[in-house]
């Protein structure tokens, strides 16, 4: 059988996950944009939403594992013509998400000031920090639920509805935080931090929406919930505790670097929380060639073409070596620009400055690991991914980011940190692959 994997075909598929991959940083990175030009605490505000988006994400990186587990199985049923065999397995996965996600809402909700307290968060950032949480949280099962039905639309290698959905969403959240944040006279007050929040929830809610409409008109999935169990829902869990473990050890450096930004100061923890959102952005951008990888390598494992497969991991790290390159290059030619997008405060300017260079200097290196993140994912090969990202975050991150701060380097020190954190992720990746798959592929000559 051809499998195809020319450039055309990778770009069709990444192209639109890029975008789609884009909205949720974009979410909060907009919430910022707009956020850090009101008139009264900027610099307090920008800090609450990224004290308040280091936790959300957690909550959503941890629990959203659902969609690369749902592409995973979905796609490998696929390349193997077996699809009608998990029919039923997408609406009891978006059950169990769903149900998960309310059971955190309504533990985190009375805890808010706690949760942000261990964040180091004082004073009006700690209350802004509240307010913002108290209203965006609602928003937090509906983008679970959209995750959930993006990984539906990924295994049947499909990324262009998933597109349309973010765009959407994206585009209100961009008019609602305008008019929800700064008001319109006589009509709307300016709602400042919490219009932030009111605009994301509902973004998300008219997202979800959507998913499901598209889902149910243009697949042959249904989403009606029944038992017995899927016999796939035993992988399906496995995969989610394995990415589950991997996601705390990622959320475990991204709250060490916000916990120690907050701590150097105000202007700290609003530049590092400004340089975090576009690397997460960033990140994001990059998961356009992650999804492709994770789609087609599925599939690819589904329909055991071991050497097509491996052609395919060479060619996005080509790919991705050169993504990240642009991305880095379009930040420094956008160097003074993108630090006025958010804020005129001078002392966050400068503290962002001064560490931003690090941050597009791991762009071709942050590519390639995200890119074998997503192929892994596809594979379901989420033991590897587990206990790669545990010792990277115990034996690189931490003492890394210890060590510096030692000698008072500051956010130079989270950066630093970061950057050695992503080669320890994304070298392991390469050789474990190839290690799998040349022996598989060399046996696929043969036969």
């Amino acid at each position: 059988m051809n499998h195809d994997i020319s450039f055309q075909r990778i770009n069709k598929l990444a192209i639109p996950a890029l975008i789609a991959g884009v909205a949720e940083p974009l979410l909060s990175t907009t919430d910022l944009a707009i956020v850090g030009n009101i008139q009264n605490n900027a610099t307090e505000s920008i800090a609450a939403i990224g004290i308040v988006g280091a936790f959300l994400s957690m909550l959503i990186w941890v629990f959203g594992q659902t969609r690369s587990a749902i592409s995973s199985i979905v796609s490998q049923y696929l390349g193997a013509n077996k699809l009608d065999e998990i029919r039923d397995l997408p609406a009891q996965a978006v059950v169990l998400v769903v149900s998960t996600s309310l059971v955190i809402l309504a533990l985190s909700y009375p805890f808010a000031r706690q949760i942000f307290e261990f964040y180091n968060a004082k004073g009006i950032i700690l209350d802004f920090s509240i307010e913002y949480y108290k209203i965006r949280v609602f928003g937090f099962p509906f983008t679970l639920f959209v995750i959930a039905i993006f990984g539906v639309f990924r295994g049947l290698q499909n990324t262009y509805y998933p597109m349309l959905i973010a765009i959407v969403g994206t585009i209100v959240n961009i008019v609602l935080d305008f008019v929800l944040v700064y008001g319109i006279e006589n009509y709307i007050p300016a709602m400042n931090i919490q219009g932030a929040a009111y605009a994301s929830v509902i973004a998300q809610f008219i997202m979800a929406l959507l998913s499901v409409y598209l889902l149910l008109t243009k697949t042959s999935i249904r989403l009606k919930f029944s038992l017995p169990f899927n016999t796939e829902i035993s992988r399906f869990i496995s995969i989610i505790a394995n990415l589950f473990v991997r996601t705390i050890a990622l959320n475990l450096a991204l709250y060490f670097g916000t916990s120690y930004a907050t701590a150097y100061g105000n202007e700290y923890i609003a530049a590092y929380t400004i340089g975090l959102n576009l690397w997460l952005m960033g990140a994001f951008m990059i998961d356009g060639y992650s999804s492709a990888g994770n789609i087609l390598s599925g599939k690819l494992l589904g329909a055991k073409a071991y050497k097509t497969l491996l052609k395919l991991g060479r060619k996005l790290i080509i790919y991705g070596l050169l993504f990240g390159g642009v991305l880095a290059l379009v930040g420094f030619i956008f160097y003074s620009f993108i630090g006025k997008i958010f804020t005129k405060e001078t002392l966050v300017l400068e503290q962002f400055y001064n560490s931003f260079w690090i941050i597009l200097l791991m762009q071709p290196i942050c590519s390639v690991a995200f890119i074998y993140d997503g192929m892994f994912k596809g594979m379901g090969e989420a033991k590897h991914l587990r206990n790669i990202l545990l010792l990277a975050t115990t034996f690189v991150f931490i003492p890394v980011l210890m060590l510096f701060d030692h000698f008072d380097y500051k956010l130079y020190a989270i950066w630093i940190a970061f950057y050695c954190w992503i080669i320890a992720r994304g070298i392991p990746l390469i050789f474990i692959f190839r290690n799998k798959f040349l022996p598989l592929a060399k046996q696929e000559k043969t036969e």
